[in-house]
Parts: C-alpha cells; structure tokens; sequence
C-alpha cells in the first residue's frame, strides 16, 4: 500500500481534488487514513447487500472507486449469483478496480461502468450503494438522483448511503470537525497536509446535515429510514423501499 503523501509539500495555490492517477496510487492508504470505521463500513455494507439482494435484480455500487466494497460484496455473496454493477468516472480508479476483481463463477456477473452516475439508465435492482458518493455530486443534482434509485428499487430494495456530514449547531459543527482533525493526526497526517487537503476538497466534497439527507431520502420515496453507523462528521444511512 503506497502511503499518502500527497499534500506533504507547500502548493500554493492548492489544485482542486480530482480522483487522478496520483489519487489512485495512495487511494487504499488515504481511504483508510481519513474515514473512521471504513474496514467496518465495507464490511457490513457488504453484508447488508447480500441480505437485500433479490434474484434477478441488480447492485450497483455507484462510485466504486477500486473496488474494495465490489470484492468484500464477492465474498458475503458466499457462492451465490447474482449481477453487480460497479459504477464510477474515473478511468485511473476502473482501471485499478478491473485488476484486483476476483475470479467469478459463470452465473455470478460483475460489470464495470465508466459513467456519469446521473446520465445512466437504471436497470431494476434490489440494492444501491453510495458509500462517499454523492457529497460529491453537485447539491442541486442530489434530489433527481435519489428519485431515480428509488423508482429502480424493486419493493423491499435497499439503499446503503454513507456520507460526511456537517452539523446544524455551529459549535457541535466545530467540535465534530476538531475531533476529525485529531483522527487525521493521530494516522500520521501532518497540520500542513490537512490544511491542504482542506483546501483541496473545498466545493469539490460539498457535505450536508443529517436531517437534509433523511429529508431528501423521505422525499425519493424511502419509507423506512435509519442511520446504522454514525461517527462524529460521518454517517451511514438505510433507506427501504
């Protein structure tokens, strides 16, 4: 795993973050070093899909990146078929993501697209991840995209949406982000890199409040709806059809 150094030296200015070739090489090492629980969220994301999926229908996985929640998936599926779609626009992640897919059984499908997420048809699926996908799709597009997962859910389908969020109260907002910022430290980050790589994000990962998302998922048509996993400025929801 090559380690993430990508904001260790000065840049002035500071590029806007873009999921680039030099992101894809330290892509593993970053994830890890800057969500909290992400082993934990993969690992039961992968589960919850294997629990929702329905045969016949398909899971998308929409912002797959390279792949890490596409393999765990692989494994809880334990043998069964079953047709994923991994879905992202970057080449450089589809291209790292392609190489380290594992070896499938003939009736078990897994498909890579690289695509726009809102520019593509839906087929009917029984499962839609979005693990730290749509903060980064542009807020005035976020309504229309949940509508349309939710019209391709069959009944009974799940959506698993894990997202970095913000608080409503300025000062829990405050205290939540100091305690990210001590996360980062304490995996090795430096106060340069996390300015940096502050900066980078900025209007790029635009984040929302958790009851805007539960909201927006109300909204799309989600009738059961519940966080499973929250920590500080990170949460994951469940949305049922």
């Amino acid at each position: 795993m090559t380690r993430d150094d990508l904001f260790s030296r000065p840049q002035q200015p500071v590029p806007p973050f873009e999921f680039n070739e030099a992101v894809v090489q330290v892509f593993d090492d970053m994830i890890h070093r800057s969500v909290p629980c992400y082993q934990e969220l993969i690992c039961r994301q992968a589960q919850l899909a294997a629990h929702f999926h329905q045969p016949g229908t398909v899971i998308y996985d929409l912002g797959c990146s390279t792949g890490n929640l596409l393999r765990a998936l692989h494994a809880a599926m334990a043998g069964r078929a079953f047709h994923l779609v991994g879905v992202d626009n970057s080449a450089a992640m589809l291209g790292v993501c392609r190489e380290r897919l594992p070896a499938c059984d003939p009736h078990q499908q897994i498909e890579l697209l690289e695509a726009d997420i809102r520019e593509i048809d839906f087929a009917p699926a029984s499962v839609f991840i979005l693990n730290l996908t749509l903060q980064f799709i542009p807020p005035q597009d976020r309504d229309g995209l949940l509508r349309r997962i939710s019209q391709a859910l069959r009944p009974g389908g799940v959506l698993l949406l894990t997202e970095k969020v913000r608080h409503e109260d300025p000062r829990l907002d405050v205290l939540q982000q100091d305690f990210y910022v001590r996360f980062k430290e304490e995996n090795g980050y430096s106060a340069l890199e996390i300015s940096q790589k502050r900066a980078a994000l900025e209007k790029v990962l635009v984040p929302e409040t958790v009851p805007t998302h539960q909201q927006r998922l109300r909204q799309a048509g989600f009738s059961g709806i519940d966080i499973w996993l929250k920590w500080f400025n990170f949460a994951a929801f469940i949305g049922l059809r």
